[in-house]
């Protein structure tokens, strides 16, 4: 992926509301409705930026992605 999702406003407000959240997985936190809010600003801002995620696979892979990302990084 070239697009440096990481660094985008949504996946550091995504952290930040995990983080808050106290909860551990970051798969249950994005069934969530603020998990899943924060995610879908995430998905729109990659769309922007040329990501193609209109196939289930390619949005799969890339929230697969972010939730790797997310408990690497934003757990404590």
């Amino acid at each position: 992926m070239d697009w440096e999702f990481t660094e985008d406003a949504a996946f550091l407000a995504l952290c930040d509301a995990f983080r808050e959240s106290g909860e551990s997985s970051a798969i249950e936190f994005l069934a969530n409705g603020e998990g899943a809010f924060h995610f879908q600003d995430l998905a729109q801002n990659a769309a922007g930026e040329g990501l193609d995620l209109s196939e289930s696979s390619a949005l799969e892979s890339f929230q697969q992605e972010v939730i790797e990302t997310m408990e690497k990084l934003c757990q404590d």
